[in-house]
């Protein structure tokens, strides 16, 4: 062979579809050669189709769709992190589920004892709940009951909680703010 010929890349060699991986800390949970991916981030849902630019992204718990042929299939993850190329979407996460694994009895059971302990716990305001791991760790669990349930087509009633933040940590108040001495003068004095 001529060594100025081009290796394929795994997109061509697949005909114009993307390696779809996911990965658990225990193990590869999923392996498919796709049509598209779409995922929920923090930011929003995202899709990829074959020669996206790269992307990294932060995911949040929900449903992660795919197209494999003419068929949609869907599955339920975690917390974790996405990473799409133009041929490859590797998706490493907390939790992965599908929805014939699920039993939606045990986990409307479950959904009730999580959202019990999280009445009890929580506060009423950001601090109470930002400064209370246990609380987080309820959530996130309330959250990952909820997808199962959405996966399985059965989702529970939306929870409101006022004082639940999301997004980048604030910056400081303007008060926590060092300011000039108004008695030494400046660089520009």
């Amino acid at each position: 062979m001529a060594s100025d010929q081009k290796e394929l890349t795994a997109g061509q060699a697949h005909g114009n579809k993307i390696e779809l991986e996911i990965v658990t800390p225990k193990g590869r949970a999923l392996k498919a050669v796709v049509d598209e991916v779409t995922a929920p981030s923090v930011a929003g849902e995202f899709g990829v189709l074959p020669g996206h630019l790269p992307l990294l992204a932060a995911l949040q718990t929900g449903i992660l769709s795919y197209k494999e042929g003419g068929e949609t299939k869907r599955c339920a993850v975690g917390t974790g992190f996405a990473e799409a190329g133009p041929d490859k979407v590797a998706i490493l996460t907390d939790r992965y589920i599908e929805r014939d694994q699920i039993d939606p009895v045990l986990v409307r059971k479950e959904l009730a004892e999580v959202q019990q302990k999280v009445a009890e716990a929580s506060g009423t305001s950001a601090e109470a709940i930002s400064d209370n791991p246990a609380l987080i760790a309820l959530i996130r669990d309330e959250n990952w009951l909820a997808a199962q349930l959405e996966l399985y087509g059965d989702p529970p009633a939306a929870t409101m909680r006022p004082f639940e933040t999301f997004g980048p940590v604030p910056g400081p108040e303007e008060e926590d703010v060092p300011q000039a001495d108004a008695g030494t003068p400046g660089p520009d004095a």
